[in-house]
């Protein structure tokens, strides 16, 4: 490959063959994500800019690319980044990826704040700081406390709180929810929101595809047998966090969003539970507020 003069064209057509030969169900948009990560072009310049050759250094990261992605690696992790609402986000391996169907869990929190002057945030199990990002930059008078288990996680979710210019409004802190968090601000948040390990142990096991099970950190991924143990802990915690009339925010796996639900109203003290769909029509959040 490195021998030839490789212009754009050829090797987005290239490209797109291998990997289709390799199995991979989007071969073109594998292709155009590679093509711009490796060379700087938008996927619309590509199209414009059939003509021109690769410089070597490009070659080589198209190449290395082409590479992970055939191994069967997500894009996301292969060209480090990834678009969510209205932010680009630095994507890492070690980090879960940021997915479409959370953006809804985003549009809840916003509503939760309707009203409500200087809120507070605590977002749980941030990893790439999606959500909290999301929240800062479309209502920026919020302060978010973002936490995760995972010190990789906390690490880029700095650095892209940093890259979009967040760090005023958000604050990342390393946190086991087995500890609770920071006592000092316990009764504090207007909103509790969280995208936390979800999917039942099996399930993952047995049915989530490849790319998913074998690249992205089980630690964000597994939710124990019925896929709700991390959200009994937040269940527990969140009233203690909570303003009296406070929102809590969840998404998880859209089988056991029923018996979250139960589990929500067996606590006694929580009012206006719902459970909203995600963008294929899935039940995918749960919503409640903290009795007043």
């Amino acid at each position: 490959m490195a021998d030839e003069i490789w212009t754009v064209k050829k090797i987005l057509d290239w490209t797109v063959g291998y990997l289709d030969r390799r199995g991979d169900e989007r071969p073109r948009l594998s292709a155009e994500w590679l093509l711009s990560a490796a060379t700087g072009l938008s996927r619309v310049e590509i199209y414009i800019n059939f003509d021109k050759p690769l410089m070597p250094d490009e070659l080589a990261l198209m190449r290395e690319g082409v590479r992970r992605r055939a191994a069967g690696e997500p894009l996301q992790y292969v060209t480090g980044e990834m678009p969510f609402r209205h932010i680009v986000l630095k994507c890492e391996p070690g980090v879960l990826i940021p997915r479409p169907e959370t953006e809804v869990l985003v549009d809840a929190v916003l509503e939760g704040l309707e009203g409500r002057e200087l809120p507070r945030v605590l977002d749980l199990c941030t990893g790439t700081g999606c959500i909290a990002l999301s929240v800062a930059t479309e209502h920026p008078e919020t302060v978010v406390i973002a936490t995760d288990i995972s010190p990789k996680a906390c690490a880029l979710a700095e650095r892209n709180s940093r890259a979009l210019g967040c760090e005023g409004w958000v604050d990342v802190l390393e946190c086991d929810l087995a500890e609770g968090v920071v006592p000092a601000f316990e009764g504090t948040f207007d909103v509790l929101v969280s995208n936390p390990p979800y999917i039942p142990t099996a399930v993952l096991a047995e049915q989530v595809p490849s790319e998913v099970r074998d690249f992205e950190p089980a630690l964000a991924l597994d939710g124990g047998a019925d896929g709700l143990d991390i959200f009994r802990r937040i269940l527990e915690l969140a009233p203690r966090m909570l303003k009296p009339g406070g929102l809590l925010a969840c998404e998880l796996f859209e089988e056991a969003l029923d018996a979250a639900a139960d589990l929500v109203h067996a606590e006694g003290r929580w009012e206006g539970i719902e459970v909203r769909e995600d963008l294929t029509n899935r039940p995918r959040i749960i919503i409640a507020r903290l009795e007043g």
